[in-house]
């Protein structure tokens, strides 16, 4: 698993101010059931002309094809790219993006009632293929992954460099105090300055904070007192850990309020997290008619870095941009479209 160094911590999107408790702008999404019985985002999605890298790819006319995602904004981000994206090669797509909880939306690719979606190698091994233990190496784990997933008629793409797994961060002032960048330097510090915050969840996982404090050398009890871990709700947790409620918070590598609030993420250097690299599942029977899928997303998801994602995912939970002008923006931004709208 890749270690998490290479966020940019110094750099605040545009129009935010440092100090932003938990205010998260909402999304308005309009909700519909289908036929198929998915909940969908819904709303208008641009296209575009293929350019750059995607120029010569062949043609989607006549092809139908559903794409999912689950119903949180980094979801919402990539699944909108991915209707832009077979929109703009001429396929008639149906955005079932906004999928309520993971389950449905693995549910769906399984049922066939979609035909795309992207996915966290994390999420697959652990959750849906009942593994208990991690691969370490990221391409390993997406290997493992897409060897397992062949008996379900699920090809897995070639992944995406980001990786959106847990991690535990630290406001600047704490970071500069301490002076510490790595989790196996928390045994450094003082016994009352190891305060945690976590979700009531990651509190009981087998990927959660007691291993990752065994493995560690700072076990509960011995080596964080039991009064030093304080539950809170996932979106609070981002500014409790800003505002000093406790040294070390809980967060997700690739969340937007990383970058907003300034926080420190250690280095993973044990290599305790599970890898939750990025990347398009496509029905088998889908890519055997239509192989260039694989051509229209091969140069997308090489693109999507943590550095990437992290802005993007500000822009929507900061900013309160939506996610499908984000996705659009940055499309045409990075020359994978041309914008045909005038």
């Amino acid at each position: 698993m890749r270690a998490m160094t290479n966020h940019p911590r110094n750099r605040t999107p545009r129009g935010v101010r440092r100090r932003l408790g938990v205010a998260v702008a909402a999304l308005t999404m309009s909700t519909a059931v289908s036929a198929c019985g998915l909940g969908t985002a819904g709303g208008f999605v641009p296209s575009g002309e293929l350019a750059g890298p995607l120029a010569g790819v062949a043609s989607f006319d006549g092809a139908k094809v559903s794409v999912g995602s689950k119903n949180y904004s980094e979801q919402l981000l990539v699944g909108k790219m991915a209707v832009i994206l077979f929109k703009s090669a001429g396929a008639d797509v149906k955005d079932f993006t906004n999928i309520p909880g993971s389950s449905s939306a693995r549910q769906a690719m399984l049922s066939g009632k979609l035909q795309m979606m992207w996915e966290y190698t994390g999420s697959a091994w652990i959750s849906y293929m009942g593994n208990s233990d991690p691969i370490p190496d990221e391409h390993k784990q997406w290997q493992a992954v897409k060897d397992a997933d062949v008996k379900n008629g699920l090809v897995w793409l070639p992944p995406a460099p980001m990786n959106n797994t847990f991690g535990f961060a630290m406001n600047r002032a704490n970071a500069d105090a301490l002076g510490i960048t790595k989790l196996s330097e928390i045994q450094d510090i003082p016994i009352p300055e190891r305060t945690f915050c976590v979700e009531a969840e990651f509190n009981n996982r087998s990927d959660g904070l007691l291993p990752m404090l065994q493995t560690y050398d700072i076990p509960l009890g011995a080596g964080v007192p039991r009064d030093n871990v304080k539950l809170y709700a996932t979106g609070a947790i981002y500014a409790a850990t800003d505002q000093g409620a406790c040294t070390f918070g809980e967060v997700y590598t690739t969340d937007g309020r990383i970058v907003a609030l300034d926080l420190v993420v250690l280095e993973d250097d044990r290599n305790f997290f599970p890898a939750y690299n990025l990347s398009p599942v496509v029905q088998a029977q889908f890519l055997e008619e239509y192989p260039q899928v694989a051509d229209l997303f091969a140069p997308v998801a090489a693109e999507l870095t943590n550095e990437t994602l992290l802005e993007l995912n500000a822009r929507i939970d900061v900013e309160g941009e939506e996610p499908t002008q984000v996705a659009y923006d940055w499309l045409v931004a990075e020359g994978f479209i041309i914008d045909d709208r005038g």
